[in-house]
C-alpha cells in the first residue's frame, strides 16, 4: 500500500492532473490494484470533466417548499466533517469518494465550497490520505498548489514516492534543476520524473532531457494525444482507454498507450526498488 503524490513546483500548467488520470486508469484496467485518486485542489473541475458530465442538482419537493436531496454527500468535505468527527476510518472512506471501476478506481473529489470552506477542511487532507493507504494498495495524490506549503510539504514527506511533473520546455527543466538544487520541496530521493504533453519529435527528447538533466531513473512521458484530451472534455476517458487497449503498432494511439503503460510501470518499479532499500 502506497501513497504516490503528482506535484509540480510553480504555476506553469504542465497537465499534472490528466496524466494523474491517464496513469490511474490504465492501470485500474490492466492490473488487479484497488487505486483512490485524491484531489486536493479548490473548485478544480479537471478531474470531474474526465469521467462524469454536470448534472443538474435535484430538490425534494417536500411539506414545506423545496429541500435539498438528504442523500449522504461525497467529496473531501464529507470526509473531512467524518474525520474532524473521529468517524472516518480506512473502511469507510469509500463511501465518500465516487467509482469508476467497481474496486478498481475510486475518486476522492476535490472542494466545491468557498474560500472559507475549503480553508476549514484543507487541514485534514494528510490524515484522510494516510487512512485511505490503510485500504487501497495505490493512493495517487493530484496535489494543488492551494494547499499551503506546510501541508503540501507533509503530504509530500508522508508520500512512498513523488511524481515530480514537467512541462517538455528549457525553462521548465531549468527551473526543476535550480529549484532541486537550491533545497526546495523537489528535493526528494524517493522520486521520478513525468514530461507531459510530450512530443517525441522535439529536439528535447527523452534521450536529450535526461542526459541533459544528469538523470539516473528512468524518466517518464505521458505524449501529447487528441483523442485523449478530447475525452478529458467529454467525461470518456475510460472508454478511451477500453477501446485503445489492444491497438496495433500502427495505430495512432499506440506510441500514447505505450508510454502511459510505462509510467505506470516505472510507479511500480520505483515503488519497489525504495521499499528495498528501507
Amino acid at each position: 500500500m502506497s501513497i504516490v503524490t503528482f506535484f509540480n513546483n510553480g504555476k506553469e500548467q504542465t497537465g499534472k492532473t490528466l496524466s494523474v488520470v491517464a496513469i490511474a486508469t490504465q492501470m485500474a484496467i490492466e492490473h488487479n490494484y484497488k487505486i483512490l485518486i485524491v484531489s486536493t485542489g479548490h473548485n478544480d473541475k479537471t478531474l470531474d470533466n474526465c469521467f462524469w458530465k454536470p448534472k443538474k442538482k435535484k430538490l425534494n419537493l417536500g411539506l414545506f417548499g423545496p429541500n435539498a436531496s438528504i442523500a449522504t454527500e461525497d467529496g473531501v468535505e464529507s470526509a473531512a466533517r467524518a474525520m474532524k468527527s473521529k468517524r472516518l476510518t480506512p473502511e469507510n472512506i469509500i463511501n465518500y469518494t465516487k467509482a469508476i471501476f467497481k474496486d478498481r478506481l475510486e475518486i476522492l473529489q476535490s472542494s466545491k465550497g468557498n474560500s472559507r470552506e475549503y480553508e476549514e477542511i484543507v487541514d485534514t487532507y494528510p490524515d484522510i490520505i494516510n487512512l485511505a493507504n490503510k485500504n487501497y494498495d495505490l493512493v495517487f495524490v493530484d496535489l494543488d498548489l492551494s494547499v499551503p506549503k506546510q501541508l503540501r510539504e507533509q503530504i509530500l514527506q508522508n508520500s512512498n514516492l513523488v511524481v515530480i511533473n514537467l512541462s517538455q520546455r528549457l525553462t521548465s527543466i531549468d527551473k526543476y534543476m535550480e529549484d532541486k538544487a537550491n533545497g526546495t520541496e523537489l528535493k526528494f530521493k524517493k522520486s521520478l520524473l513525468l514530461i507531459n504533453r510530450y512530443d517525441k519529435y522535439s529536439k528535447y527528447s527523452i534521450k536529450n532531457i535526461t542526459r541533459y538533466m544528469k538523470e539516473k531513473n528512468d524518466v517518464s512521458t505521458i505524449p501529447y494525444n487528441t483523442l485523449f484530451f478530447e475525452a478529458c472534455e467529454e467525461a470518456k476517458v475510460p472508454e478511451f482507454f477500453l477501446k485503445i487497449r489492444n491497438v496495433g503498432e500502427d495505430d495512432r494511439n499506440a506510441f500514447f498507450l505505450s508510454e502511459v503503460k510505462r509510467a505506470g510501470e516505472n510507479i511500480i518499479y520505483r515503488l519497489k526498488d525504495l521499499s528495498m532499500k528501507l
